[in-house]
């Protein structure tokens, strides 16, 4: 199976080596690795370009882009640039973050898994952070769901769920949708990866009512939202939080915005998530 890496990244010039490294080190070997400068002021590009000319595999594309960092638009216009201009032709495609250092076994695992079993179009590991010298669990989700910084998509179900959305809650959305197209989503508690930067720490204040406005455009309705804030909220250790992403619920519904996903997929999203909840209650 051919494995192409895409890997946005603004601002990494000094972990973006370590990531690169890491995948240059694997015992699978990926086709093709594309690193995104998102605009970067920093000398991102000149590290890159430096492996670039080193390793054949790794091609680095530079993209104009405001400095802000709202949480989904952002990264997912920054790999949707790159995927754009991909010419590589893959089975896996991956979706990267630039602060990330993966095992050695780590894309290896990844085509075992997808070659064992034809429905699953979605895996990946877990992100672990340092405290105090202490590589911990990074814990803003269930288990079973694979995080926005390391996403490996099969080729047939990126395609069935049309690629990302540039929307807070994609590395969500991407999941559900896969569900409704038939595929399985699965994650491995044993593939590791290193988190070098915590997860959120550069979003702007703009991004406040983004998670609420990703609920409305998920169509899951006020009660459905109401309990997701709080879940969040409470893992996340905020209580403002959960007013935040209420608020951006209510934003989002009082401007009318665009769902992300039609009438039919909003239901079976709504089912999907009310079903796993009465599955951890009772």
């Amino acid at each position: 199976m051919k494995i192409v890496i895409i890997i946005p990244a603004y601002n990494e010039a000094n972990l973006i080596n370590l990531t690169l490294d890491s995948l240059l080190n694997q015992r699978f070997s990926a086709e093709k690795i594309i690193v995104v400068d998102d605009g970067s002021t920093d000398h991102t590009s000149a590290v890159v370009s430096k492996y670039a000319a080193l390793h054949p595999t790794i091609e680095l594309i530079q993209k104009d882009s405001e400095a802000t960092h709202l949480p989904g638009s952002k990264v997912v216009q920054a790999f949707n640039y790159g995927l754009e201009r991909l010419t590589t032709n893959y089975d896996l495609l991956c979706k990267f973050d630039a602060d990330l250092i993966f095992p050695e076994n780590y894309l290896e695992t990844l085509v075992k898994h997808f070659r064992s079993n034809p429905k699953l179009g979605m895996y990946g590991g877990f992100c672990y952070v340092d405290k105090n010298g202490v590589w911990e669990l990074e814990n803003l989700t269930n288990k079973d769901h694979i995080r926005g910084a390391l996403k490996c998509y099969r080729k047939a179900c990126f395609e069935a769920i049309n690629g990302l959305k540039t929307a807070m809650g994609w590395d969500t959305l991407d999941e559900l949708l896969a569900q409704y197209h038939g595929w399985e989503v699965a994650t491995n508690e044993h593939l590791q990866v290193r988190h070098l930067k915590p997860t959120g720490h550069t979003y702007s204040a703009k991004a406040k009512y983004k998670q609420g406005e990703a609920f409305y455009g998920m169509r899951y309705g006020l009660l459905l939202t109401l309990v997701a804030s709080a879940k969040l909220a409470l893992r996340k250790k905020s209580f403002q939080l959960f007013g935040d992403y209420v608020m951006g619920f209510y934003k989002a519904q009082k401007k009318h915005l665009p769902y992300l996903v039609t009438q039919e997929e909003g239901a079976f999203i709504r089912n999907l998530r009310w079903k796993k909840i009465k599955q951890k209650l009772f």
